[in-house]
């Protein structure tokens, strides 16, 4: 056997053995501890638990707070969008619709509908004026209430505000159908009486024609188009009234001419006159002024003498009758 062989066998067996008695051994140099170090552990331990409480508690107070400030600035966009629709509704169409009389549509209650509306108070915006989570939380609940209120009017009053503007246009629609239906009325009263009494026939045709075309819009819905016809037809009668007044005026003028030539006529014959005269034994009448006049005059002889001069006149008034008083010259005869 190798001796250096033995050697490195026993170097190998004595590393081997000298950790296992390191590990069944002992130490004999463990330190205890003390007895104050557990309650100092725990003591330090509650403090730590107390900041990390107390850091905990303010970091979720300040993420409600946080939260109840975003929320409140929130319902307070909400009050302030809802509040501008109403006003803008209140200060426009409800406006111009407060305006309209009873009179002026068709249901009046819409007219009081709207009065009742318009009498309502808006809610007193305050915001988010509050400075913990609490009061910003019993903010934030108020300005929903308001923001509901302006909502909620807002969509009644529209609803009032369109119930005016609906009967104004009924009552409208209306009134144009009823000046329409009586001007149609007058209109074929006049058609029928001014047959053959108008000056230019034409006025008739127009006036026919916007009949007929009046009768086709009277049922509609469109005022504006209905008024446009009433319109028409009135122009219509304005014509026909003018043309019959004209061949009046023209027939009366006519009237006058005659007249005036047969007064002329007439006066042109009553101008005749003229004299009579009564001389030699003839009796004439000689033509003169208008009144005439009636002359006798002769000679009568007979006897142992001879007469002659004038005898009186006669009151012929144009005549040549002659009554028994009439004087009668010697010879001569003058028959009644």
């Amino acid at each position: 056997m190798n001796p250096e062989n033995e050697n490195d066998k026993m170097e190998i067996l004595e590393t081997v053995e000298t950790p296992a008695k390191n590990i069944t051994e002992p130490s004999t140099g463990e330190r205890k501890r003390p007895k104050w170090l557990l309650p100092l552990i725990a003591a330090i331990c509650a403090v730590v638990l107390v900041v990390a409480g107390i850091i905990g508690w303010n970091t979720y107070s300040g993420a409600k707070l946080a939260q109840a400030k975003e929320t409140c600035a929130t319902a307070a966009d909400t009050v302030r969008n809802n509040a501008n629709e109403y006003n803008a509704l209140l200060n426009g169409d409800a406006a111009d619709a407060a305006a309209v009389k009873a009179e002026q549509v068709k249901d009046s209650k819409t007219v009081e509908s709207l009065g009742k509306e318009l009498k309502a108070m808006a809610p007193e915006y305050e915001g988010c004026v509050a400075e913990n989570a609490q009061g910003l939380d019993a903010a934030t609940v108020k300005l929903n209430e308001q923001a509901d209120w302006y909502g909620t009017h807002e969509k009644s009053l529209s609803k009032a505000v369109r119930a005016v503007i609906e009967s104004k246009a009924a009552k409208r629609l209306e009134t144009a159908k009823t000046n329409l239906t009586a001007k149609l009325d007058e209109a074929s009263r006049l058609l029928a009486d001014s047959d053959g009494k108008v000056a230019d026939n034409a006025t008739r045709d127009a006036l026919s024609n916007a009949i007929d075309a009046a009768n086709g819009l009277k049922d509609g819905n469109d005022p504006a188009k209905i008024d446009g016809a009433r319109k028409t037809v009135e122009d219509a009668i304005n014509g026909v009234n003018a043309s019959v007044q004209a061949k009046t005026d023209a027939d009366a003028q006519a009237a006058a001419a005659a007249a005036a030539a047969a007064q002329a006529q007439a006066q042109a014959q009553s101008a005749y006159s003229g004299v009579s005269s009564y001389s030699g034994g003839a009796y004439r009448r000689t033509e003169g002024s208008a009144s005439g006049s009636n002359t006798y005059r002769g000679t009568t002889s007979g006897g142992t003498g001879s007469t002659s001069g004038s005898a009186p006149k006669p009151n012929l008034n144009g005549s040549y009758g002659c009554t028994e008083d009439c004087y009668v010259p010697p010879n001569n005869l003058i028959q009644h």
